[in-house]
């Protein structure tokens, strides 16, 4: 038997409210298999059935119309609990959540204050800013949109950024322009839920050429695979950025425009502890602009920090 998670009866509620999966995922800003998946798994530890859904519509059952209200106090008594312990003498330690990447002198630089508890559960930047809107982290390094910050009431600051390059196959390590390179979407709507928007805005933006996969290559051996077997280059993701590259393969820059990925700071707009607004300054007053806005620099729209 799974466990039964706060985070997934936060997905009841808004499914009950909603009544249409789609909307609801859109609101808690997760991919719509991935909520399914959700609400199957709690329907199970619950042992009853939630909701009656087919094609066209959704719509609560007994036993989901049942539950509900005291789905809400549950989850009111959580978010007190919650506020409670934060005021507790010794209960500054700041839980910070990321996604492949951060600065390598995070916890010296808070150090000075606050106390930083780094997360071991390494996921997607669209599920580490919903753990900070539910209350599961209280900062994340993510990639975020002004639409996500927007939705999850999360407020951001820029950490880090990463100019992309391309990976190609031969010896010619001379800069490509991005029109002539290929971006990859997979399929995986849960695991590249962020890259694939982003993909998507660079193709339209810059003429890159987008391309489907299905197996999972934005990242790792099957990405070599589909730099060797589609003859351009290929723009790297920024989990392989500093990955080495195998025989054959080499690394280009990519012009016309440069292409920037951005690492958010986020936490929530309403967060008032002193800890987590110190870690927070204390992470982000020296970065600059870590060359983002420079003529050729691009951004994807809705980058906040674009």
């Amino acid at each position: 038997m799974t466990r039964m998670e706060l985070r997934q009866l936060r997905y009841f509620v808004a499914v009950a409210e909603e009544l249409n999966f789609g909307r609801a995922a859109e609101r808690l800003l997760i991919a719509g298999p991935s909520l399914s998946q959700q609400i199957k798994a709690l329907e199970r530890d619950l042992g009853v059935r939630l909701f009656d859904r087919d094609r066209r519509s959704v719509a609560l059952t007994p036993a989901g119309a049942a539950l509900l209200p005291h789905t809400r106090a549950l989850l009111e008594r959580a978010d007190d609990l919650r506020r409670r312990a934060r005021r507790l003498p010794g209960s500054e330690a700041v839980r910070l959540g990321y996604v492949n990447w951060c600065p390598p002198d995070l916890t010296a630089r808070a150090a000075p204050v606050a106390r930083l508890h780094i997360d071991a559960w390494i996921a997607p930047s669209h599920t580490q800013a919903a753990r900070v809107a539910d209350g599961s982290l209280d900062l994340a390094v993510c990639w975020v949109r002004t639409e996500d910050l927007r939705q999850r009431g999360l407020c951001a600051r820029l950490l880090g950024a990463d100019r992309l390059h391309a990976v190609s196959a031969g010896d010619d390590t001379s800069a490509v322009a991005a029109e002539d390179t290929d971006v990859l979407l997979d399929d995986d709507t849960t695991s590249w839920s962020s890259w694939n928007a982003y993909a998507e805005l660079l193709a339209r933006d810059t003429g890159a050429r987008a391309v489907r996969i299905a197996d999972g290559g934005i990242t790792g051996p099957a990405f070599f695979d589909h730099v060797r077997r589609g003859g351009r280059p290929v723009i790297n993701s920024p989990k392989g950025q500093t990955a080495p590259l195998p025989p054959g393969l080499v690394r280009r820059p990519v012009h016309a425009p440069e292409i920037h990925w951005t690492w958010s700071l986020v936490r929530r707009a309403d967060e008032d502890r002193p800890a987590v607004l110190a870690a927070m300054g204390a992470l982000c007053d020296d970065v600059g602009d870590l060359g983002i806005r420079t003529a050729d620099a691009w951004l994807p729209e809705g980058d906040p920090h674009r």
